[in-house]
C-alpha cells in the first residue's frame, strides 16, 4: 500500500516517514501556498491514500498573515480533498482544537459548534469546511499540543529552559494535554487504511493525551521525568500575553476515535518518557 504524505520536516510527517510504503513530500515538490500544485503532485504519484500533515503553524504570525495561512490551511487541504475525489481515494487532514472557542471547561465533542479565536484557528476550520465540501472519503483528526522529539515544541523548549534556570513562571489556566506525534501518525495511517475498507467511517474525529493538564502541570512532569531541579509556578493567561488569543479550554472527547477506528487516547506521560529517551539517544 502507497499513501502520500504532505509534509516532510514537521513533527508528525518526522513520525509517518518511519513506516514503510510512506512517501512525504516536501515543500520543494508541493508546495502549499500552491493548491494546484498539491493536487498535481495526488495525480502524479497515483497513491492509495493521503495524509496532509503540513501546515501553516506559526500561530501569533497568522494573525498579520491570515490570507497565506488561510491558503495552506484552507484552500490547499481543498485542492488535496478534490484530488482524492477524482482519484477515489481517501484523504486524511489534521486539524486543532483552536477551532474551538476555548471557553468552559467540559471537553468538546466532535459536533460542537466551533468558533475560532484566532486567525490559526479560522484557516483551519477553512480546511475542514473544504475538505468536508469535496464530498470524498475523508477524516478530519483535531489534535491539540503535540509534541516529540523533532522539531520545535513544548518539551524541547521546557527542557532548555529547566537546564538553564532554577525557576520558570507556566502558564496555569490554559487546560488541555500533550499529544504525541508518534501516535497521531499511527492514527492517521490506521484511518487511512481503514477507510480504503470502509468509506463509511468518513467524518471529523479527536486524538488527544490522557489525562487533562495544564502547561505548569506538563512542565512540572518534563522536570521530573528529566531529573531537572526547576521549579514551576502557575501563572494565568493575562500575564502572558500573546498577539493571537489562545483557548483556556483545550479539553477534547476522543470518544468516537476508539468507537469508530480502535484508537484508545494515547497516554502523555508514556509519550513524554519515550521522547525523552530518544533525544537523549
Amino acid at each position: 500500500m502507497t499513501i502520500l504524505v504532505f509534509g516532510a520536516t514537521g513533527q508528525v510527517a518526522r513520525e509517518l516517514a518511519t513506516y514503510e510504503g510512506v512517501t512525504c513530500v516536501d515543500r520543494a515538490r508541493a508546495d502549499l501556498s500552491d493548491p494546484g500544485a498539491c493536487a498535481a503532485a495526488i495525480r502524479d504519484h497515483a497513491p492509495q491514500a493521503v495524509i496532509n500533515a503540513a501546515a501553516y503553524t506559526a500561530v501569533d504570525k497568522a494573525e498579520e498573515e491570515e490570507d497565506l495561512a488561510t491558503i495552506i490551511n484552507g484552500a490547499a487541504p481543498g485542492a488535496m480533498a478534490a484530488a482524492c475525489v477524482q482519484a477515489g481515494i481517501p484523504f486524511v487532514q489534521i486539524s486543532t482544537d483552536y477551532v474551538f472557542a476555548g471557553t468552559g471547561e467540559a471537553p468538546w465533542q466532535t459536533g460542537d459548534p466551533v468558533s475560532p479565536p484566532n486567525a490559526y484557528g479560522r484557516s483551519k476550520r477553512a480546511g475542514e469546511e473544504a475538505v468536508i465540501a469535496a464530498g470524498g472519503t475523508y477524516a478530519i483528526l483535531r489534535t491539540s499540543w503535540v509534541v516529540s522529539a523533532h522539531g520545535h515544541n513544548f518539551v524541547k523548549t521546557m527542557l532548555r529552559l529547566g537546564a538553564e534556570r532554577d525557576r520558570l513562571t507556566i502558564v496555569g489556566d490554559q487546560i488541555g494535554a500533550p499529544t504525541p506525534a508518534r501516535d497521531i501518525a499511527a492514527a492517521c495511517l490506521k484511518m487511512a487504511r481503514q477507510l480504503i475498507a470502509d468509506p463509511a467511517k468518513s467524518g471529523v474525529y479527536h486524538i488527544q493525551g490522557a489525562p487533562h493538564v495544564s502547561w505548569a502541570g506538563v512542565a512540572r512532569e518534563i522536570f521530573n521525568q528529566a531529573g531537572l531541579a526547576c521549579d514551576v509556578t502557575d501563572i494565568p493567561t493575562s500575564e502572558y500575553p500573546t498577539p493571537a488569543v489562545r483557548p483556556l479550554n483545550s479539553r477534547l472527547d476522543c470518544t468516537t476515535l476508539e468507537t469508530v477506528f480502535g484508537i484508545p487516547q494515547p497516554d502523555w506521560h508514556s509519550g513524554l518518557r519515550d521522547i525523552l529517551k530518544e533525544l537523549k539517544e
